[in-house]
């Protein structure tokens, strides 16, 4: 499978895809969620990550797109960040010898 380069933030999508086509305002779309303003700001402004939480609000929230979706999105934006930042630096792993 090959990696996307760059990929959103999920809460790019959620504020320029889902919000507009709902035509619902951040506040709306947090009392909606059951969680605060500030926390669903934070994420659809790429400050907080999808928590698993949050994934399961969405998928009932947005039925046609389930929490893993939500997750493996934002696990792909974390790994692409994460490697941009540089990847450690670790040794491949070491058999130990078999007793006798």
């Amino acid at each position: 499978m090959s990696q996307m380069f760059n990929p959103p933030h999920p809460g790019e999508t959620l504020k320029e895809d889902v919000l507009p086509a709902l035509g619902l305002t951040v506040t709306e779309a947090a009392v909606q969620l059951g969680i605060s303003r500030v926390q669903f700001s934070r994420v659809i402004n790429g400050r907080a990550p999808i928590s698993p939480d949050l994934a399961l609000r969405l998928e009932q929230w947005i039925p046609s797109t389930p929490a893993d979706v939500w997750l493996k999105m934002q696990t792909s934006y974390d790994l692409w960040q994460a490697r941009r930042a540089g990847a450690p630096k670790v040794a491949p792993a070491n058999r130990l010898p078999e007793a006798a």
